[in-house]
């Protein structure tokens, strides 16, 4: 049976966030950036917003998608992400993000469920959006609203690459990661639980791996600079378990900026990765 499984038209917060100092601190030791600039704050990295939706995340997961499809799936996966930035963002300004629904698709016997993230700054001008796509697995659901846009590497890409960026996911990175995102899900530290959510073990957060990416394109493709990214988008093709080697494929796509994907413990981690910028 379908369902009715996203509120549209509906905003809910604000949520206040703010990336000063110690949290920009924390995230650089959280994904290991090796930069002065990222380490001393006087470079955001666009991924750190990410840092700043996990209550929004839940607050919003409840009032938008209803009780009951929530209870008829067998749970869910963080499917796809996708982060705009309207403008570098300044190390302690005050932010706020509103969420709402943006719409379901019925994928098999799954649904995906996307909502946006708009986060304004103190004068109510958009600073950044985000597309947080879950797959709700084993229940089906209505079509409504708008699909993601999408970001699928372009086949004449790969005969253009870049070259590839690679780091060691150690253990630690789970609980640093955790700290300064506030999202300490059982399934990256306790082997039953990430069993539970069809890994072998203890697996990193996906938005620390999509920022391990973003890192990626920086370092290969615009000489350590992530203030020139624009956009990152992912798709999460399978957890990266903590102790494995990330290694990431970066290639040209031209004027869709950079297409990349990933790799660790021998499988596809991210597929469909996509970085644009100025």
């Amino acid at each position: 049976m379908q369902r009715a499984a996203v509120l549209l038209g509906t905003r809910v917060g604000p949520f206040e966030g703010c990336l000063d100092l110690e949290r920009l601190h924390g995230f650089a030791a959280a994904t290991r950036d090796p930069s002065d600039r990222v380490r001393s704050g006087d470079l955001v990295p666009p991924v750190a917003l990410v840092t700043q939706v996990w209550k929004a995340q839940n607050v919003s997961r409840a009032a938008l998608i209803p009780e009951e499809f929530q209870r008829s799936a067998r749970g869910g996966v963080h499917g796809e992400h996708d982060l705009v930035l309207h403008r570098p963002i300044v190390p302690g300004e005050p932010l706020w993000t509103w969420v709402e629904g943006h719409g379901a698709r019925r994928t098999g016997a799954n649904s995906v469920i996307t909502l946006r993230y708009t986060t304004v700054d103190a004068l109510g001008a958009p600073v950044a959006e985000q597309l947080w796509s879950t797959v709700w697995l084993g229940v089906t659901c209505e079509d409504t609203g708008e699909a993601p846009p999408g970001h699928a590497i372009p086949g004449e890409a790969r005969q253009q690459r870049y070259g590839s960026w690679q780091v060691d996911v150690e253990a630690a990175m789970a609980r640093d990661y955790a700290e300064v995102s506030g999202d300490w899900s059982p399934h990256h530290f306790d082997v039953d639980a990430a069993r539970q959510s069809g890994a072998d073990g203890p697996f990193l957060h996906g938005l620390c791996t999509m920022a391990l990416c973003a890192q990626a394109v920086s370092a290969v493709v615009l000489d350590g600079d992530a203030r020139g990214i624009t956009r990152i988008a992912v798709r999460f093709a399978k957890p990266v378990l903590l102790g494995e080697r990330l290694v990431v494929d970066l290639y040209d796509a031209g004027s869709l900026g950079c297409a990349f994907e990933a790799t660790a413990g021998g499988a596809t981690v991210i597929t469909q990765g996509r970085a644009e910028y100025r």
